[in-house]
């Protein structure tokens, strides 16, 4: 009766020990689609990408979530934070990098395929480059709200 107990145990640590590095792979593939994403925008683009952190995180912090007045942590799926080209004067230097993030569970739990959460990393991380390059929120809006008629 013992060793049918202990066989068990050994079981399910297997299990977990498996499930994690599943989720590991995941995360790494997660990342390597915004890594692609990011590698695929156009060339005018890439040149421009200088002192800027990419990350991709699970969640967003109650931090992220308070400076951009969000109160559902599915609602955020990414963040710019710093300080956008078009505010930039020619004595800025000496910074630390401007930072993007991408949230991974939110986009996750919207999509219901992998190439869905490929194509809303995409558009995740041309939202938040166009931040980096000055774009504002409402003209961001317009511009998607735009795109999404002329895909249907």
């Amino acid at each position: 009766m013992a060793e049918e107990h202990d066989s068990r145990e050994r079981h399910v640590l297997f299990s977990k020990r498996e499930m994690q590095a599943r989720a590991e792979q995941h995360r790494e593939q997660f990342y390597n689609l915004v890594m692609k994403a990011i590698d695929n925008l156009p060339s005018a683009f890439q040149d421009k990408l200088e002192n800027l952190d990419v990350v991709v995180a699970d969640w967003p912090s109650p931090v992220q979530l308070a400076k951009t007045n969000t109160r559902n942590r599915f609602a955020l799926l990414g963040l710019y934070e710093g300080v956008p080209h078009t505010r930039r004067s020619r004595h800025y230097g000496m910074v630390l990098p401007d930072k993007i993030t991408v949230f991974r569970k939110p986009i996750e739990a919207r999509c219901r395929s992998w190439e869905e959460v490929e194509k809303e990393i995409v558009r995740v991380v041309r939202h938040e480059i166009a931040h980096h390059f000055g774009t504002d929120e409402p003209t961001l809006r317009d511009i998607e709200g735009n795109q999404r008629k002329k895909d249907r």
